[in-house]
């Protein structure tokens, strides 16, 4: 049995790239060059707010105070749980070093960026999450100064969960500032602030190819398209949960896609014949949202037995991949692409996005085939030195002579020469590149 659609995808997720990097690149430079003013000259067009763009304590304690209790709590909760997580990811990056010959030492030092600049979403969903994963694993690396970027509410400001999210995750400065002039003003150190070392965080299209331009002057996390989910579920997963989770994922965007991957018939079709009912019974946004990404751009696969499913997971490499099915522990050592892993009916693709620890800054568009997603190690430097003995110079001096001289480059080779005939006077080196 080949594999079989019982549902394809109309559409494949693209935007208008050559007409979204004009738009952006022009932005760019405009504001590169006008600095400040130009900066806010878009913010007054896009954002359409004319408050504080860098909050001061006084504004970031009023947003605070309108943050309800329970509210605070489930944030603290969530933060923790990133911290927790990014901690111990921190613990697997060491400072190590090795004699790698007699007398010649080489080591690895692993060093945080100075300045990290974390863009959370704030248009048609407030992303506090974004904020909590973004702002908590630069802090836990150890930059020396975060920035967290927000599009502000006309008239209102900065979602005051958001700011309250930010706050307490360890921002030292945040930005009431949207699209690509607020990724702008942290990239080119507007408004007083550091130049931005790494752009980190999710956003529309703009956002993402502004970083995608910007990229080699400032790093990136990743360059993000529209998120998706894929579900692996054998015949003992619940359709009801199986169609939720779907539903879930697919009110993000009009092009998220969401797969379906089985090899059982009769729950693929309980899957489909439920997922319409699920999408009618939300609110209105998040309806049109799911709606669409299902008719368009979701996917329901029949595979003939789970090796063929694991392997057509790996082909799709999932932003987001949902195990439903018997024996975890083997899905777990088979799969390989994908950018986290939800194993079992027990936890869902919401819970990473909100408050399990793990990371929702992931690789999207199929980029799981060669990336993880957002972590600490994103905004650690891994370095590299070696100091030597005179003693222990010799072998890799002559080596190094040898090599450059075959490769053409002779004032390679004369740096390795004047280092034997300095320390070894006495001694005679065959330092040709033939014979």
């Amino acid at each position: 049995m080949t594999r079989e659609y019982l549902k394809k995808a109309a559409l494949t997720p693209k935007s208008d790239a050559s007409e979204t990097h004009k738009t952006v690149q022009g932005i760019l430079d405009d504001i590169e060059a006008g600095g400040d003013a130009k900066a806010l000259e878009y913010a007054a067009k896009f954002d359409r707010y004319e408050g504080n763009v860098l909050l001061t304590a006084e504004e970031i304690e009023a947003a605070c105070a309108q943050v309800p209790e329970k509210l605070k709590a489930d944030i603290r909760f969530s933060h923790d749980n990133v911290r927790r997580f990014a901690e111990l990811q921190k613990s697997t990056m060491q400072n190590v070093e090795t004699e790698i010959c007699p007398g010649f030492i080489t080591g690895q030092k692993v060093i945080p960026v100075d300045a990290a600049g974390c863009y959370v979403p704030g248009g048609r969903y407030s992303h506090i999450a974004s904020a909590i994963m973004t702002v908590t694993t630069a802090k836990v690396a150890g930059c020396k100064h975060i920035t967290a970027c927000s599009p502000p509410r006309p008239g209102t400001g900065v979602a005051p969960a958001i700011v309250y999210a930010a706050h307490i995750c360890g921002a030292d400065k945040i930005m009431a500032m949207g699209g690509v002039q607020g990724v702008a003003a942290m990239t080119f150190g507007l408004f007083g602030l550091p130049k931005a070392n790494i752009l980190v965080g999710p956003g529309n299209q703009f956002v993402a190819e502004a970083k995608r331009i910007l990229f080699g002057r400032v790093g990136i996390d990743m360059i993000a398209g529209p998120t998706d989910s894929l579900i692996l579920a054998d015949s003992t997963a619940d359709a009801h949960i199986v169609a939720t989770d779907l539903v879930s994922q697919a009110e993000h965007g009009y092009n998220s896609p969401v797969w379906l991957v089985t090899d059982d018939r009769a729950l693929a079709e309980e899957v489909m014949r439920l997922v319409p009912g699920l999408i009618d019974d939300l609110p209105e946004v998040n309806r049109e949202n799911a709606a669409a990404a299902w008719r368009d751009y979701a996917e329901v696969i029949l595979c003939k037995d789970r090796e063929d499913m694991a392997a057509c997971s790996d082909e799709y490499a999932p932003e987001h991949l949902t195990v439903q099915a018997e024996d975890l522990n083997w899905w777990l050592e088979q799969l390989t692409c994908y950018g986290s892993l939800f194993l079992g009916e027990e936890t869902t693709v919401s819970y990473g996005d909100k408050a399990a620890g793990t990371n929702h800054v992931l690789p999207t568009s199929r980029a799981a085939s060669y990336t993880g997603g957002l972590s600490v190690h994103k905004y650690m430097k891994i370095v590299t030195w070696q100091r030597a003995t005179r003693e222990g110079s010799k072998p890799v001096a002559e080596a190094t002579a040898r090599i450059a001289r075959l490769e053409g480059m002779e004032g390679h080779a004369r740096a390795a020469d004047v280092r034997l005939a300095k320390y070894f006077p006495d001694e005679t080196f065959d330092l040709t590149a033939n014979g």
